[in-house]
């Protein structure tokens, strides 16, 4: 059945409202769990997705709500509601079961990348003023434990630490007495860090409200999720599309999360076939690692129904190509995790050319628009920057008051800083970002930091960060950099041996993807008048092979 576009069959204007029939819930996370469990309870929920089919650990309804609760006493034992618990891991059972636990003990979750490095990690724990943080030892060659243990001193708010090897022990401690509170769904429910124009990360708190209701008005509602289906999730959990959009459209659905421990394209194909999933969501990388992956053509994907991307510029050849070899519709998602996630989405039922060029309408229940530099909304087809407005805009950044002003303004309206146009239909599409901001695979990353970083470097006189194309990432981390003085004298200066250096000096401070791959070193920038760098016209110049590759 098609659905109809609001506001009759053609807008005049770049406004558009989400289809108004449905109805906004006050529910939280934790009374989702409670209502799956009372509907479902021996519905498997959630599924471990490492490669060995015999290792894999299950949970029903019933047991995910009783290890939950067990988790939220004994999280109440160690802290108040109100809060904040950091938790900084991959992919792990006990990931969801923390984000489910907290939700039920009034406690703000703040999600952390297991990729970041000792400075990040500072800033996350000490700005949030987190109480407490359950982590890993060890992920991908990040020493956790130990990196945490060196800014220890410099966090004073931080009283707890528990390392997930010791999960049964902390939720041991549990009173089976204990009180559990009633927790409104106004309260805040996550703190997600992003960066904005300035690079330097905020946190953006998202209610219980807003990312439940966001939850079922993007994927359960969109997509039809039934009782019972298993939905794939590789995204990861730091990130609103893996803790909000997947795991709670799986609670809400009664059906089962099946979750590995990272994203591997064999893993997420072998995965698809034996636990029989219906839905299957990722970044464009990531569907490109499947594509090309050596198994797909003797992989059973009959039970899929679905795939969801997002995240990163979705290329349509991509679409088209996914649509083709897995035999089912693509949908692409707008979503800002100052939006809970979710702004705009392709509905199954869009023509395949919609699916390929858009990124749809408006989700049920909010508003959007294209306005101009002086906020008037712009017509039909004219580029603009994308605001929304409703249920789903973050409560603010924490401790930002001006940024908070700066991204809503008085009428409620969530600027999201993305050049978008719209059609005459409301279906909306990405033009450009006035954020200088790169997207890597799905990864936001935002270049004054790695800006930051470079200028400490002996070498480095100037460096400009942007994103340059890139066919299988999207963009990659490209940096410009103009030497000082004393190493571009004469012809001393080893370029391969300094990019080396300059990679080496990035990657001790950063994480891994946020680290340049491609280099250009420049006996200048193109300036402004006002004298600051011209990065489109380095991209630009870049991109037609006038700079060195």
């Amino acid at each position: 059945m098609a659905h109809s576009i609001p506001g009759a069959d053609m807008v005049a204007t770049s406004y558009c409202a989400g289809e108004s029939g449905e109805e906004l819930l006050d529910e939280t996370v934790g009374s989702l769990l409670r209502r799956a469990a009372r509907l479902a309870p021996d519905t498997v929920a959630l599924v471990e997705g490492v490669p060995n089919p015999a290792e894999r650990r299950r949970w029903t309804y019933a047991e995910l709500l009783d290890e939950s609760e067990r988790a939220a006493r004994a999280l109440l034992g160690r802290f108040s509601p109100g809060d904040r618990v950091a938790v900084w891991a991959n992919n792990i059972p006990e990931w969801v079961i923390l984000e489910l636990a907290a939700a039920l003990a009034d406690i703000t979750l703040v999600t952390v990348n297991p990729a970041l490095r000792e400075a990040e990690l500072r800033h996350v724990l000490g700005h949030s003023r987190a109480a407490g943080v359950f982590l890993r030892r060890e992920y991908r060659g990040n020493p956790m434990a130990r990196t945490l243990a060196d800014i220890r001193a410099d966090l004073p708010d931080l009283h707890t630490s528990v390392l997930f090897e010791d999960w049964a022990d902390f939720c041991a401690e549990a009173s089976p007495d204990r009180a559990l509170p009633e927790v409104d769904a106004s309260a805040p429910a996550q703190i997600q860090y992003t960066s904005g124009t300035t690079g330097i990360p905020k946190g953006v708190i998202l209610h219980h409200r807003g990312i439940t209701n966001n939850a079922r008005l993007a994927y359960v509602r969109t997509f039809g999720l039934q009782p019972g289906e298993a939905a794939l999730n590789p995204m990861p959990l730091f990130h609103t599309a893996g803790c909000v959009l997947a795991t709670l459209a799986s609670i809400i659905s009664l059906g089962t999360h099946v979750l590995p421990p990272h994203f591997e394209p064999g893993l997420m194909l072998e995965l698809t076939e034996s636990e029989s999933c219906a839905v299957m969501g990722g970044v464009p990388t990531m569907l490109i690692a499947m594509l090309e992956h050596p198994a797909l053509p003797r992989t059973d994907l009959s039970s899929l129904r679905y795939i969801l991307s997002g995240g990163a510029s979705v290329p349509p050849e991509l679409v088209r190509r996914i649509e083709e070899v897995f035999g089912v519709p693509m949908a692409i998602i707008y979503a800002q995790t100052e939006a809970s996630p979710g702004i705009t989405i392709t509905r199954l039922d869009d023509t395949p050319e919609d699916r390929a060029h858009t990124v749809g309408r408006p989700l049920p229940l909010t508003e959007v628009k294209i306005v101009d530099a002086a906020g008037a909304v712009v017509p039909p087809g004219t580029t603009g920057e994308l605001c929304t407005r409703g249920y789903h805009v973050m409560t603010g950044y924490l401790d930002a008051p001006d940024a908070t002003a700066a991204a809503i303004d008085p009428d409620g309206w969530l600027h999201t800083g993305d050049l978008a146009s719209m059609d005459e239909r409301g279906y909306c599409r990405i033009e450009g970002r006035l954020k200088d901001m790169i997207i890597r695979g799905g990864e936001n990353i935002y270049p004054r930091e790695i800006e930051q970083v470079l200028a400490e470097h002996p070498a480095v006189a100037e460096a400009a960060v942007v994103g340059v194309p890139d066919p299988v990432w999207g963009e990659r981390v490209a940096a410009f950099i103009r030497l000082t003085p004393d190493h571009t004298a004469g012809e001393t200066v080893d370029e391969t041996v300094l990019e080396k250096e300059l990679f080496a000096h990035v990657r001790a401070h950063l994480a891994p993807h946020k680290t340049p791959r491609t280099w250009v070193f420049v006996e200048g920038f193109p300036l402004t008048g006002s004298g600051k760098i011209r990065k489109n016209t380095l991209r630009e110049e870049y991109a037609a092979g006038r700079l060195p590759r």
